[in-house]
């Protein structure tokens, strides 16, 4: 078993909110999270119909049944639930009574906005994050091998190979969660859909460029970029343009959740392939960003990242916007670090900032941390030391 490191900040908030809600993607380990944080609580799945049908039936007699103790997994099946749990938990006023689960974050948080809102502790659980898997029974020991396999849990706690996994994944997503949310008629689209996007990982996104090769129109290509992002399939991330001026690009980058994923859309069979594979720096740098992400997400807070380009090419891979402090952050997949990793970071160093503190740092595929005058060099194993 792999400790989260979510664990500590969710049982710390476990004890001020009244519920506790872990989202993240299927398979992400949150029902195995919740039922380990709290494993005396009652276990519901309410994607099973005789449970579904008490809550939808009978919201009031299911509350007063389940109570002081709870875990509602899958629990945005059952919608109307929420306004009941707002009306119940402020009648009790116990803390931790419910920990709610969901993997489509597209109904759950609409519907926590809407009716649990100052009652909820929200925390979001992705796949492993390398710093948890790193001095395990299951350390793979290098990062191309994290990045072509995955993250997700069921990869190294049953064993599965990546050839196995990931098509059966994405058969379900596919046909079942994308369709409880809109129409989509050609599954074999969709997929293509999907192996387009991955195919432009780290590339700034263009709705009518991707529908023209895939023969939609902007609008439905817009649509489907959303519903990947509220399942945990991809994000997009925004570009950074305050107080600049007119020349800075605004449209963002596409990434996937998880590079396991991304590789067996590309048709990558194995590790060795990345070595020369033409993606190869952008998925070190989707890796990087992902983990980055995971440590913020993993210590209860909301990652503020974006990348920065200009008009003229200079451009930021990662800002990570801390108020007052903007770190910038170079990701390279080289082994070897040469001196043009830092051209951008200097270029962005030398900016008139209105008051900001800009500190640069480089992520590279080798394994040397260093500390040099242009940045602070950091490796894919010591991410963890990222403020």
């Amino acid at each position: 078993m792999i400790d989260r490191l979510l664990a500590n900040k969710a049982a710390a908030l476990l004890a001020k909110f009244p519920i506790l809600t872990i989202n993240g993607p299927r398979q992400s380990g949150k029902t195995t999270f919740c039922r380990l944080l709290c494993p005396d609580y009652v276990y519901l799945n309410m994607e099973l119909l005789e449970n579904r049908q008490f809550a939808e039936q009978d919201p009031h007699g299911f509350l007063e049944t389940y109570k002081g103790g709870v875990i509602l997994d899958e629990v945005q099946a059952v919608p109307n639930l929420f306004s009941y749990l707002q009306y119940y938990t402020d009648l009790r006023n116990q803390p931790g009574e419910y920990i709610l689960s969901g993997s489509q974050n597209f109904l759950l948080l609409e519907q926590i906005t809407q009716s649990l809102a100052g009652r909820v502790a929200i925390f979001t659980l992705l796949p492993f994050a390398v710093s948890e898997i790193r001095g395990t029974t299951y350390d793979v020991g290098n990062w191309s091998t994290y990045l072509w396999q995955g993250s997700y849990p069921r990869l190294y706690q049953q064993g599965l190979s990546p050839a196995d996994f990931y098509p059966s994944y994405l058969t379900t997503y596919a046909e079942r969660d994308v369709r409880q949310v809109v129409n989509i008629q050609s599954v074999g689209q969709f997929q293509a859909f999907l192996i387009s996007c991955a195919s432009r990982i780290g590339q700034l996104v263009n709705f009518a460029q991707l529908g023209l090769e895939l023969g939609l129109d902007a609008k439905t290509v817009a649509k489907w970029v959303s519903i990947l992002e509220t399942s945990f399939i991809a994000y997009r991330l925004q570009p950074y343009f305050r107080n600049y001026n007119k020349r800075i690009v605004k449209s963002p980058k596409l990434y996937f959740y998880d590079t396991g994923l991304a590789c067996s859309l590309l048709g990558i069979r194995s590790a060795d392939q990345l070595q020369t594979h033409f993606l190869r720096g952008a998925l070190f740098e989707n890796l990087m960003i992902n983990e980055l992400m995971k440590n913020k997400l993993n210590a209860g807070q909301k990652p503020q990242f974006y990348f920065w380009r200009d008009s003229t090419g200079h451009e930021i891979d990662l800002l990570s916007d801390e108020g007052m402090i903007h770190r910038a952050v170079e990701i390279k997949s080289g082994q070897t670090i040469q001196p043009s990793f830092f051209d951008g970071l200097r270029f962005y160093a030398d900016l008139p900032h209105t008051t900001e503190t800009v500190e640069t740092y480089l992520i590279y595929g080798g394994d040397q941390a260093q500390q040099r005058t242009q940045a602070q060099v950091m490796t894919w194993q010591t991410l963890e030391l990222f403020p």
